[in-house]
């Protein structure tokens, strides 16, 4: 009786092992694929806001670049809690 207990909760624990990892590696990649998607968007709009007002290029491209390093540090830390997951 004990030993088909303790079986049954060894493998109740797989289960959950494999579905956190499951769950950790869709995390990482909707990190990733959000973090291209924002990234892409704020260059396109980048371009726009240029284009309408080639003067301010300068400060558009300044505000660009901190927009998406922002949005690249977000997207890392979000990966590396997703790939701890898959490892620990």
């Amino acid at each position: 009786m004990l030993t088909t207990i303790l079986q049954a909760a060894i493998e109740g624990a797989t289960v959950g092992a494999g579905l956190a990892k499951l769950g950790g590696a869709i995390g990482a990649g909707l990190a990733a694929l959000g973090a291209g998607f924002g990234i892409g968007r704020i260059g396109g709009s980048a371009m726009e806001a240029i284009a309408r007002q080639p003067e301010a290029s300068g400060d558009i491209r300044a505000n660009m670049i901190v927009a998406a390093a922002l949005i690249e540090g977000v997207a890392l830390f979000g990966v590396i809690i997703s790939l701890l997951a898959v490892v620990l």
